[in-house]
This record gives structure tokens, C-alpha cells and sequence, in this order.
């Protein structure tokens, strides 16, 4: 299936680019045709998506298609791991979002943390850039996504939650990978290469 997807992405990229690109009105034609298809392969393939979620795969965005940007702030006080619980889910995440016009990837990192936990925090690292199909994440949308991951250290102490959150805390490594996790946010793998970068002097950045 996630093979099957990727074609579905594929075509939806080309027929997107193709529509931006071309001046010919009979290739915009078949690049319309080829969105159709496209969006009728999804909704056969993709039982449990909505016409909001094709909405926001195939007509948000314009011209020549990338893929979205997701980060993730894993900030450590005392060995351990800052989490945020999730009120939509009730699952634990390293707290982060989509990238935001306007904001540097580390300024998000230090946004995220502050809007789910309530302290301010310094990136210091860059841990990894995860390609999310290629790592097998669980999927919640149909766009293709680039994780990243800063090493970040915290110079506030009065945690609480946000809007979005109903619980935050600290946690070691073996509390959370025990812990009910928002996989689609971030794997026991994720946490595990986060204490590691931690735990080392010199860090080389992970990448797909």
C-alpha cells in the first residue's frame, strides 16, 4: 500500500507541476485529467479519507510541489526528554508542528515548545532530517513529509500546557518509550537517536 501511495504522490506532483508550468492549453488539459485520476485513486485506495483531505492534498498548494516540512524540538533537562500529551489523541510527542512562512526552522522549534509546554528553549543541534515514507511512519495525511529534529536545551523552568496539550513533562529514556507515543509524531527509534546525540560530544546529523 505504501507503494501504491507513493505512485498516487508522484502523479499528483507531476500533474501539479505540469498545470504551473506549462503555456500549452492542451497539456493543461491532460494535467487536469491526470489530477482526476489521481483523486479517484485515492479515494479507491484511501477508504477512511475525506473531501476535506483531498482539498487539502490537491488544491492548497500551486506550482512546482515539495514536500512539507514537520519539526521537532527534543529539549533535555537532567537526562531527560521533554514530552507534551496531545488532547486530540492523548498520545506523548516531542513537541513541535509544521514549519511556518515567516520563521527559520530553529525559530519554529523554539515556537512549538513554547506555545505545547509553556518554557523557552535554546536548538543547539541539528539531530536528524527524516524522510517520514522512507522511514515508515504512520501516515495522517496525504503529503509527503521531511521530519527534523533539533537537540535543544531549556532556560525555563515553569512547564504547563497550551492550547493544543494536556500534560507535559520530563521523562529518561526507558519512561518514554513505555508511554502511549504519537508514532505519526515521532518513533522509539526518534527518541533513541535523540539521547544519543545528547549523550555525545561530537554529533553528526542524520539524513535519508
Amino acid at each position: 500500500m505504501d507503494d501504491v501511495e507513493q505512485l498516487i504522490e508522484q502523479l499528483q506532483a507531476i500533474a501539479q507541476t505540469g498545470k504551473h508550468y506549462s503555456k500549452d492549453v492542451f497539456d493543461r488539459e491532460r494535467y487536469d485529467q491526470l489530477e482526476t485520476v489521481a483523486k479517484k485513486l485515492t479515494t479507491e485506495l484511501a477508504n477512511n479519507v475525506t473531501t476535506e483531505q483531498l482539498g487539502i492534498f490537491f488544491d492548497a498548494d500551486t506550482g512546482y510541489v515539495t514536500p512539507k516540512v514537520d519539526i521537532r524540538a527534543a529539549s533535555f533537562k537532567d537526562d531527560k526528554i521533554l514530552l507534551v500529551r496531545e488532547k486530540s489523541s492523548g498520545e506523548w510527542s516531542i513537541p513541535g508542528g509544521w514549519g511556518d512562512i515567516g520563521y527559520s526552522a530553529g525559530e519554529i522549534a523554539v515556537k512549538e515548545t513554547y506555545e505545547e509546554a509553556g518554557i523557552r528553549v535554546q536548538p543547539r543541534r541539528l539531530i536528524a532530517i527524516k524522510d517520514m515514507q522512507q522511514n515508515h511512519y504512520p501516515k495522517k495525511n496525504l503529503n509527503y513529509v521531511y521530519k527534523i529534529f533539533f537537540e535543544c536545551t531549556p532556560f525555563e523552568n515553569d512547564l504547563h500546557s497550551g492550547v493544543e496539550t494536556s500534560d507535559v513533562a520530563y521523562f529518561t529514556l526507558e519512561e518514554a518509550l513505555k508511554l502511549n507515543l504519537s508514532l505519526a509524531r515521532n518513533m522509539r527509534e526518534d527518541f533513541k537517536m535523540a539521547f544519543e546525540c545528547h549523550h555525545s560530544q561530537i554529533w553528526q546529523t542524520y539524513f535519508d
